[in-house]
């Protein structure tokens, strides 16, 4: 049993960290181009913001697993292949992308307008209030939004073995479903919620170190 279990943790670990680090980039990305140009922004704009808005919207709008299969073609385009543990990695990086972008979004906003003000005072350039005045007053909160984004797709990665992703969704399905060995569904379930405690905890330690 732990020949298959261990393997497909590493799986689902491979997944989840490495498409929560794309993700981060890509919603990190996305989250400066919202709070730039929404009403009263840096750089407001408010149509470019409407667009974006959308586009955010509809992709979390999508569940997970209709997701993954309408990315087939893209997964395949991109890795050469629309099934497996590294091309599972595609969706759950664009699904989770719109999901952190609009956290770090609300980070942002709770940033006090006062700080900001203060900045623009002193002649600080947009770029400067964005990474030297939010980003330092927003941190503990961005690193909550990174621990649930990461727990979330931890969820997602499960899912995604139901489709070919591997990892211990796919133990728990075609094992633990197809095979009637309820031991070893009871057991992926065990592990996938030691896996959210650990990531729980770790994160709550650097969110409180971040917060001093």
């Amino acid at each position: 049993m732990v020949d298959i279990l261990l393997p497909a943790l590493g799986e689902t670990v491979y997944m989840s960290f490495v498409s929560t680090f794309f993700a981060v980039i890509i919603g990190f990305f996305l989250a400066i181009i919202l709070i730039l140009t929404s009403k009263g922004g840096l750089r407001e704009n408010l149509k470019l913001y409407t667009i974006l808005d959308v586009v955010i919207n509809t992709l979390r709008s999508f569940p997970f697993i209709i997701l993954m299969i309408v990315l087939f073609p893209l997964t395949k385009f991109l890795i050469g292949k629309s099934i497996g543990t590294t091309a599972a990695i595609i969706p759950l990086t664009i699904g989770a992308a719109p999901f952190i972008a609009r956290l770090i979004e609300s980070a942002f906003k709770e940033v006090d307008k006062g700080v900001v003000e203060a900045a623009k005072s002193f002649g600080a350039s947009d770029w400067q209030i964005i990474f030297k005045v939010m980003f330092v007053e927003a941190l503990p909160s961005i690193i909550s939004a990174i621990t649930l984004t990461l727990i979330t797709v931890i969820g997602f990665s499960a899912m995604a073995g139901a489709v070919g992703g591997g990892g211990l969704g796919d133990v728990a399905i075609n094992y633990g479903y197809y095979r009637f060995q309820t031991d070893t569904m009871l057991y992926t379930v065990v592990i996938l919620i030691a896996l959210v405690q650990f990531v729980q905890t770790t994160g709550d330690y650097i969110y409180k170190i971040t917060k001093k």
